[in-house]
Order: C-alpha cells, then structure tokens, then sequence
C-alpha cells in the first residue's frame, strides 16, 4: 500500500492534510484525517522499531556463538594434556600425580559440557531464526548449571597453588604449561596457571549480553520470562562471589588438601520428637549439615549453631532398623485458614497505615506481628516427608511443601553420593570451624516470608489460572505418564491438577486443561511422573505409591507476560523430556463476575428458580444427575470436588445440560468423575446469583462474625430458611451429600473443612457489584488480601452448616423437602 519506503509516503500524506487544513481551518475532516496520519506514523514507526529490536535480537545471539565457539576452543586446549597427563600416572614415570590431576583440572570438563550443550541447542536456532524463535530455555537452563562454576571458583586458589608447585617440582609440566599457555591468549603464557581459564570472567560476560538481548525482546514475546529469570540467577551468582572473602577458602579447606563445596543450602522445617523446628541445611561435596540461626543480639553479626551432620558415604533414605516409619503430626486445615486470615487482617493494616502516614512505630510492631504469624504458618503448613538416615541407625526427618523439592534434594544427594566413598568424623573444632563458614556461604539469605520481600517485588497472581497441558517429547522409551502442576501460595506449594496416564508411549498427547486458583502465586511447577501400577510395593522413605518422577520443569508467572493476554504457548524443558503447555490467566476483578446466560433454554447462567420451575422439580436435574453419578463411583475418589476435572470434558458436559441432552447420563458415565465434580461446580459458580442470594449475602458474613454461639446459632438459621424455596432445598440436597463424602474422609482425604474451602466461595460469592472487593487494580497487594478475607468469611459460613448435626425445619418446609417426590 505504502511502496517501497512507507515511512516517507505516511510523511507526504500528512504534510499535505496538515496544508489543506491550514488553508481551511474549518474543515474537519481534514483536521481529522491530519490527526489520524499523525497517529498511524506513530503506530507504523513503533512497529518499525519493534521490528529492529526483533532483529537486533538476532545479531546479539550471533555474537554469543561467536564468543562462545572460542571460550570451547579455549576449554578443549585445556582438557588436550589432562588424558595424557593421567595415562602418564599410572606408570613408573608419571609427570603427575592423579590427585594433582584432579584438583588442577577440578570442573573444567563439566565446564565444556555445558558450554558445549549450550552451544550445540543455540546453533540450529540462529541457523534457522524467525522473530519467532525461541530461546529463552538455553539460558535459563545454562544458568541453572551456575553450581559447576561455584565449584570451579572454590576451588581456584588450591587449583592455581597446586600448578605453580607442580611447575617447580616438576620441568616437564612447567614446559607443558608454557605451551599451553601459548595456545590461548586468555591467561599469561608464561605463568603456570595457564591451565585455568577463569569461568567467572565469562560469567560476567554472559550477564552484559542478557541485559543486550533482554533489552531487544519484547515483553510479550515468551522468552522475555525465562530471560529475566536468567539473568537474575546469573546476578545472584556474581553477588554471591564478589561477597567472598579469603577465610571463607580457608574454612572450607579440609585435611590432605582436599576441598569442600556447598551444593545447595535452604530453610527446612524439621520435626524433632513430634515438634517442628526451623533449620537452615547445607549439603556440601562430603556431607550433609543440619545448622540453626541463633538468635541475633544487641547487633551481632549472623550465626548458625550445628545441630547434627551425616557424611554422604553414611547416608541413606531407607530406614535401616526396618521399623516403621513415625506417622507426620498434621495440622488441621482450619488452622492453617486462621493463620491466613490473620496474614491478610495484618497486611491491609499495614496497607491502612501507610496510606495515613502514620509513625514508623505503628508499621514496625504490625511487620513483626505479620514476620510472627507467617513464621508460624510456614512452621506448620509442610506435610511431606524427607527422611534421611545414618548408617549408624540415628534418622532425621524434614518435612517439605511438595514432591518437586523433595525431588530436588533426593536428587542432588544421590548425585554427589557416587563421588563418595570414605566414611569420616569431624572433629569439634572443625565442625564449628565449617559452621562458622556457612554465613559466607549461604545462597538463600532469608527465611522465605513475604516480610522479607523488596517493597518493587511482585506481589503475584490473584485469578484463575487456565493451563492446557499438551504433550511431552523427548522420550526413550514408552512409559505409563502422567503430570500434576503446583503453584505457590503464602509461601508455600501445593499439587491443584493431575492429567489421566497415558499408557505405554513415548509422545504422550494429554490435551487437558485445568483451571488453577492462584492466591498471590509466582511461580508454576510442574512434575512428569512414571506410574507404578503394583499396589503392594510401598516406598519405605515415605509411605507413597512408587510413581517414579522423570522430570520436573518450573516457569515464573510473569505478571506483565500473562496479563490481559490471550493463550500463552510455552514448553518446559527437562532432563530427557519436554512437556508442551497454553496457559491463559484471568484477574480476580474480571473472574468475579456472575454474567447471566445468552441462551434461555440452558441450565448454566439461569437462575436456579427458573429452571426448577421449568423442569417441574424442587432441584435442579443437573445437580441430581451430579451427585448420583458422584455417590455412585466417586466417594472414595482422592480429593474429590478439589482435584480439577479435565476443562475440555466439563466443557462437553455444560453443553450437554444446555441443550438437554438425553445421552448426558451415558457420557457422564464415560467420563472420569472429576470432570463430574468440576461441572457441578461450574454450575454453581455461573449462577447470575449465588445460592446464597446477594441480597442476604451480608447478613450471613455478619451472622458467622458473631462471637456469642447462641446469637449465631439463632441467625444463621433464620437467615438460611429465608432463602427462595428452590435455593433452600437444592443446598440441604447438596449438604447431606458433602456431609456424606467426609464421612469416607479417611480414603478421599476430604474433610468438612476441605469441602467448605471448595464449595464456600463457589455458593456464596455474590456478583460484583455486591463484593466487598476493590476493583483498582494499581493496588493488587490489598486486593489479594481482601480477596482473602473474603473467601475465609465465605468458607466459615459453609462450614458451620457442615458442622451442624441438624437442621431445624418448620414443619411445612420440612414435609416440602422430605416427602415431595419431584426432587
């Protein structure tokens, strides 16, 4: 349209309108058209922008190759002596010894490995680039291999002292480091050291060319994620090393000149004689250190106290007295709800107090309440266990937030474990010595509470999160598969949806969608298991089914890539294979809205007397087909009502009852009877109007704040028999249900509690116009937080009716509800 150069033909057009209207200023549709010209240059020159940055994106990845296929010619002149160099060690003659070997060339062979994977992933793509390419993956998982070059860097100084006693010793090697130092202009080639390319240069190189190519990717584009999270590990890392100091070398240097790393450190709950304490563990190269933070007085600087520690060559996860393993106390649900509301009561008042510019004090003593209470819940929320023994007989136990961690551990303990082979003990004075040296080398400097959280930090999700989980490559071998994605929330993680098992394949295709609730969530994992179908074999460690993980993958919710944005496509890549997922989220202000139905002869977005007037029945023949189909196969299902159903088939079933199917029966009876539950649950969220009538919402979120029983007793019964005759009727229908569900609370895992958190928003929350909630979305923390609130009021009324053993009736609508046979 616009020829070669449209830039300068859009130019043309609207100097020639802008001079028609100065001639004629009263001529409006060329002041119109001149404004609109002006506009669309504006949008063409942002495209043409958006279009260089693309391509600019292109040129930063060709220099990464670039760079990259020299720093492995460099590795590899590096590793060129070190085969030879072992060979000669196994002679009468060598040149040096193999533990010499080993700590001079200490991690430069991984070193190559991971540069050359990366390197290897990054060439195809570049080869084959389209603004669409990604690669956003290759960096993150490169800069999740950071630990390489942590261990490399810890061991520099003892690599570089050992090569310059070499050379002295030894003519030989002194000539061999002189020509490899020749080989390469990275180091002097006259220094010994020439072996030993420092990898932290190129670590920090690798961070200025993220900034570069971070700055040419669009915020939409789907490696905008993965490349800030990149970068933010690789700043963590450089953080963590200029922090360094020489003591902390010299603490982690142990006998014979070996040399100790820390692997992985993080905040764990442990339970001790039934009590649960807070721990800060270390896993290092040779051991396992349990360590508690004291208590910081009058100033002083951090310290740790060792509480035990297990060399790796005496660790195992199995129980060696063969006993059976301590049940785990839990902490009902109802408590953990009361420690989440309290969180939420604090933060608005802190919110309040801000707004009013009051004192310093105020704000300080409410954060310390805030700091009390979210220490508490995360003290009490983990349930799943890490056992962990001596060979001595002497077991600890950690309890964890979910399998992905618990994976996580495990994983990188066995790893280690198979470069270990002596037994050792510590001396006193070396176990303080190494517990001295864990405040130096700590990653994780906080205990993991939102108090602790910069104030730009984000706040979260608070929505609905729809995630379709496609398909998974990359297999060997056909497996029995399936997926179950977590999302954190207070602090902690929790499993929210399952695909079915794909049975015997290598490219299993789930195609199922879920909608996950998200309460200030960052970040959504996701976990790839083998199923075991033999039911007899038991995992020692923990209780569990034997349901192998093969791979696990976590990606951040970005809030500015998720927002107001339609199906976002991504895959998570993990260690042999990569599942394919759509994820789309939706804002608490836009998931709050009860919108009646187009179509007036459904079911779903019709108000519930409507369609009881219209079927002639005192409940509606969704909700009866439901249930039956529910107490008929699915009372014993795990987690039934709180396991999502697959979105695709509730979305079946919905147009089933819409257009009154008369095979809906036959389907349900096909369909798995989570997706029966997610139906019914669906209709009850669609209503225009809650069951529970927006009119008489607040006089029940009133009536459950009474503090006096008997005042309470008296107003939530009456309250309850003041609603419409088919609302009343369809929740005691749905009541005694729920009530008989937890009565098999034993082998569903569904307590009342459980079922009140499931269905209480869902029958109570009023449209919106009606919520208590602030819609200015430039305030998302006290939105969250209210939200919150809001769903524990909605909770607590379900629940004392749950709990109720009986509900008073008068006589005629109790003879209208028992004895009418068109329920």
């Amino acid at each position: 349209m616009f020829g070669a150069n449209p830039i300068q033909h859009i130019t043309e057009y609207h100097s020639l309108y802008g001079a028609k209207y100065r001639q004629n200023p009263r001529g409006k549709p060329e002041l119109v058209c001149a404004i609109f010209h002006s506009r669309f240059l504006c949008l063409l020159q942002t495209e043409l922008d958006l279009e260089k940055g693309l391509e600019m994106r292109k040129w930063v990845l060709s220099g990464i190759l670039a760079s990259e296929e020299t720093y492995l010619s460099h590795l590899e002149a590096l590793l060129l002596p070190m085969k030879p160099l072992k060979a000669a060690a196994t002679t009468s003659q060598p040149v040096l010894t193999i533990p010499q070997i080993e700590t001079i060339f200490f991690k430069v062979p991984e070193l190559y490995e991971v540069h050359k994977e990366f390197y290897d992933g990054l060439l195809p793509r570049v080869q084959q680039w389209s603004h669409h390419q990604r690669v956003g993956d290759l960096f993150q998982k490169q800069a999740g291999q950071l630990g390489v070059y942590r261990a490399f860097v810890d061991n520099y100084e003892v690599a570089v002292e050992t090569a310059e006693k070499c050379c002295q010793a030894n003519t030989q090697f002194a000539e061999i480091s002189e020509v490899m130092g020749t080989a390469h202009a990275a180091v002097s080639p006259s220094s010994p050291t020439a072996l030993l390319y420092k990898p932290v240069d190129r670590v920090t190189r690798s961070t200025l060319v993220l900034h570069d190519l971070l700055k040419h990717t669009p915020s939409s584009h789907p490696d905008h994620p993965l490349l800030q999270d990149a970068l933010r590990i690789s700043q963590n890392f450089l953080s963590s090393i200029n922090e360094e100091t020489t003591p902390r070398r010299q603490s982690m240097t142990v006998k014979k000149g070996e040399n100790r790393q820390l692997l992985k450190d993080s905040f764990m709950v442990e339970l001790v004689e039934g009590t649960r304490k807070l721990r800060h563990v270390f896993l290092f190269t040779d051991l396992l250190l349990c360590a508690k933070l004291k208590k910081q007085i009058g100033g002083k600087s951090q310290q740790y106290d060792s509480k035990w520690y297990i060399p790796l060559s005496d660790l195992t996860f199995q129980n060696t007295d063969e006993s059976e393993p301590l049940p785990i106390p839990q902490v009902p649900d109802e408590e953990l709800d009361a420690m989440k509301v309290k969180i939420s009561h604090i933060k608005n008042e802190i919110q309040r107090e801000k707004r009013a510019n009051k004192g310093s004090k105020v704000i300080d003593r409410l954060r310390k309440k805030l700091s009390e209470q979210e220490s508490l819940l995360l003290l009490t929320s983990p349930s799943m266990a890490l056992r962990v023994h001596s060979r001595n007989g002497k077991g600890y136990m950690f309890l964890m937030s979910s399998d992905y961690e618990r994976a996580e551990w495990k994983e990188m303990i066995q790893e280690q474990q198979k470069k270990c082979f002596k037994s050792f003990s510590l001396t006193s004075m070396e176990l303080q010595m190494l517990t001295n040296s864990c405040v130096k080398l700590q990653t994780v400097h906080h205990i993991p509470l939102t108090i602790n959280k910069e104030e730009d930090e984000s706040p979260g999700l608070h929505g609905f999160l729809n995630v379709i989980v496609h398909s998974a490559s990359g297999l060997k071998q056909s497996l029995n598969l399936y997926c179950t994605l977590e999302v954190d929330s207070f602090g902690y993680f929790a499993s929210k949806a399952k695909t079915r098992v794909y049975r015997y394949t290598t490219e299993p295709k789930w195609n199922e969608e879920f909608e996950i609730d998200l309460e200030g969530s960052q970040t959504l994992r996701l976990l790839c298991y083998e199923k075991s179908y033999n039911k007899t074999k038991q995992n020692k460690e923990d209780g569990d089914s034997t349901d192998r993980i093969i791979g696990k993958g976590q990606i951040p919710l970005d809030p500015q890539t998720l927002l107001g944005k339609d199906w976002q496509r991504t895959v998570i890549p993990m260690t042999g294979v990569s599942v394919k997922l759509s994820m789309k989220f939706t804002s608490r202000e836009f998931s709050l809205k009860r919108m009646p139905s187009r179509k007036p002869m459904g079911v779903f977005g019709i108000k519930i007397s409507t369609v009881t007037k219209r079927e002639h029945s005192k409940v509606p023949y969704i909700v009866r087909q439901c249930l039956e189909e529910i107490e008929r196969r699915g009372m014993e299902e795990v987690g039934i009502y709180r396991v999502s159903g697959v979105a695709t088939d509730i979305q079946v079933l919905k147009a089933a009852f819409d257009t009154n199917n008369k095979d809906v029966s036959v389907m349900m009876s096909e369909m798995d009877v989570n997706a029966i539950a997610g139906t019914l649950k669906l209709y009850f969220r669609e209503l225009p109007e809650p069951l529970f009538t927006d009119d008489l919402y607040p006089n029940f979120a009133g009536g459950i704040a009474l503090s006096d029983s008997v005042a309470k007793e008296s107003c939530m019964l009456n309250l309850l028999l003041s609603l419409p005759e088919p609302n009343l009727v369809t929740f005691l229908f749905l009541l005694d249900h729920l009530k008989r569900v937890a009565d098999k609370e034993s082998i569903n895992k569904m307590s009342l509690h459980n079922l009140a958190t499931v269905f209480g928003p869902t029958l109570l929350r009023p449209a919106e116009k009606d919520s208590k909630i602030p819609t200015n979305p430039t305030q998302p923390i006290s939105m969250g937080d209210s939200w919150s609130l809001e769903v524990m009021s909605q909770v607590q009324v379900l629940l004392y009716f749950l709990q109720l053993e009986t509900i008073p009736t008068p006589d005629s609508k109790r003879q209208s509800i028992l004895f009418s046979t068109e329920v």
